[in-house]
């Protein structure tokens, strides 16, 4: 899966307006069980959180920084904030090639925070001698670029859940001098959780043992039975291990209006393919689809939903409905060879082997070096009776992948359904690459103009851009990002969405000139990388063998551009000069 363009901003809490159409408030109102009259919030900007420095304080209390940083985040989205998740700040870092727990510059947060369109950066660090503790925060707005005051606050550390509850308070107060609430009122709307409870969710989230975070995440489910978060990550952990039937029963405790209400739904259908059990599987992504219509803008689709969705229809033989589906997960996403090879299993289905032919070639397409894609092309194209173009297919295939490179397809003629087991099914729904607005632009009607965003601003035609992207409306988009850059004519992510919008129409001109004026403006591996695979295209690999080394060079550990620059490595002339 190539991470870059629509996808790369797919991931703004998804899950949190998934439910009950009334947003992330609602949802964070239900599982705190309290009941507040809530005034009504100024135009929030979107707050991105980073770990908070341990200076001083015992190496066995490296859990605490991390504490702060998802409590700093639950609280404020409890709050009615918008608050980008721990995760989508980790992709976001590892495109950058820096590390998930690396000690960060103030420039290089801003950066990020740009990057993610983030309008405040909340930062800080904390001292603690075991029975006091000292936490310093400060907050980074974006545009226009200022660091707002320290706040400090300091109490026992039996009393941290009171202690940041506090700061995070006076954080919104500094950012908004016109913030509504008062500490009673912000305080009511905060899940009451004991200390212990949480420092055995945050070691089992660190946790790099597999037992040691079942025991840790089992030991605060223990300690907040009610508490939805230690349960969802256990069914995380039983889902990575394939053990569906553990998985089930704690997603199962997750309620739909929680956070992760959504990821837990999107996870239960996929056990309940992997359980054959396609007309359960079918009921839950068709709900995942119909609340994301309901809650979200008009038109606005997941892929990994509708393609999980067209799957479980293939499975139950009800092929008409499952190729709608499929078919638009496919136009969705421009890159992804998944979907349109699930659509040639389908025409092998239903014996149409020239449309097999059509999707498996639009798959190897996307992803040249997926050994499948090219099996797959070469045994519809050998169906079909066109022996020769098979074998075009097959040589290309060994220069592509090396001489046993292609695999050899066993279909089982015994079994009913010999393709079922080549369907490929997306193990998790991808909330951390395409970035919504989800409640629509945000109106200025502060008290203090700094701190919303208006209609008006060049962030918000960004927004409203990608909103238009993901319901498939490119012409709507592109007049967004024209008027972003009609205010702000360098803004590298209007130039970067107006690149990728090209490239979807087939203007690779186009695209090419927009990605420049975008690493003109602010340097990017992912940029890079599409620019590569643009050059690919246009059959100029020099150009593309630039691009991606450089890309590399920027972020050593972005896997796209390593994973280009091995495929180009693999691929490249022998014997003269290149």
């Amino acid at each position: 899966m190539r991470p870059f363009g629509m996808r790369h901003f797919r991931w703004f809490l998804i899950a949190l307006c998934f439910f009950g159409g009334v947003g992330r408030l609602a949802a964070q109102k239900s599982e705190s069980a309290v009941s507040v009259a809530h005034p009504a919030l100024p135009g929030e900007g979107i707050f991105l959180v980073f770990p908070f420095e341990n200076v001083g304080s015992a190496p066995r209390l490296d859990w605490i920084g991390e504490g702060l940083e998802e409590l700093t985040i639950q609280r404020l989205s409890a709050a009615g904030q918008q608050v980008f998740s721990h995760t989508g700040r980790i992709n976001e870092m590892d495109r950058y090639g820096l590390p998930a727990f690396a000690k960060l510059s103030r420039a290089t947060m801003l950066h990020i925070a740009q990057e993610l369109d983030a309008d405040y950066v909340v930062f800080g660090n904390f001292t603690s001698d075991g029975k006091n503790l000292t936490v310093n925060a400060r907050v980074l707005r974006v545009s226009p670029i200022a660091l707002l005051p320290v706040v400090k606050q300091t109490g026992q550390l039996a009393s941290l859940m009171d202690v940041h509850a506090n700061l995070v308070w006076r954080l919104l107060t500094t950012t908004d001098h016109g913030y509504p609430l008062s500490l009673a009122e912000f305080s009511k709307l905060q899940r009451p959780l004991s200390l212990a409870a949480f420092e055995q969710y945050i070691r089992g989230l660190m946790a790099s043992d597999d037992e040691v975070r079942l025991r840790d995440l089992r030991e605060a489910v223990r300690l907040e039975p009610d508490w939805p978060d230690p349960a969802f990550a256990l069914g995380e952990v039983y889902f990575q291990r394939n053990d569906c039937s553990a998985a089930l029963t704690w997603f199962a405790r997750v309620p739909r209006a929680h956070e992760s209400g959504a990821e837990a739904l999107f996870s239960i259908g996929v056990c309940r393919l992997r359980l054959g059990q396609p007309d359960k599987a079918e009921e839950v992504f068709s709900t995942l689809q119909e609340n994301l219509h309901h809650s979200l803008i008009s038109g606005a689709d997941l892929p990994e939903i509708l393609n999980n969705l067209g799957v479980a229809r293939a499975r139950q033989g009800n092929f008409p409905p499952a190729l709608s589906a499929l078919s638009r997960a496919r136009d969705v996403d421009p890159d992804e060879d998944d979907y349109p090879f699930n659509l040639g299993l389908l025409a092998l289905e239903e014996k149409e082997l020239a449309t097999a032919v059509t999707h498996f070639n639009d798959a190897v397409h996307r992803e040249p070096d997926n050994p499948e894609d090219r099996a797959f092309l070469i045994y519809a194209l050998e169906k079909l009776g066109k022996k020769a173009e098979a074998d075009t297919e097959r040589a290309a295939a060994g220069e592509a992948l090396g001489e046993k490179g292609l695999p050899l397809l066993k279909l089982d003629t015994k079994n009913p359904d010999p393709l079922t087991k080549f369907q490929r099914v997306k193990p998790k729904m991808d909330t951390t690459s395409l970035r919504l607005e989800l409640e629509g632009p945000r109106v200025q009607h502060s008290s203090n103009p700094e701190s919303t965003v208006s209609t008006d601003t060049t962030v918000a035609h960004l927004r409203r851009g990608r909103q238009e992207v993901v319901a498939g409306r490119l012409d709507a988009a592109e007049q967004e990002f024209r008027a972003a850059l009609a205010s702000d004519p360098h803004n590298a992510s209007a130039h970067r969405e107006l690149g990728e919008i090209y490239r979807r129409r087939g203007k690779l001109d186009d695209a090419v000139n927009e990605l420049e004026l975008s690493l003109a403006s602010r340097d990017s591996a992912a940029v890079r990388t599409t620019l590569a695979r643009i050059f690919l295209e246009q059959k100029k690999p020099d150009l593309a063998r630039i691009e991606v080394e450089k890309a590399v060079k920027l972020a050593p550990h972005y896997a796209p551009a390593a994973e280009l620059l091995e495929h180009l490595e693999k691929n490249k002339p022998t014997g003269g000069a290149q």
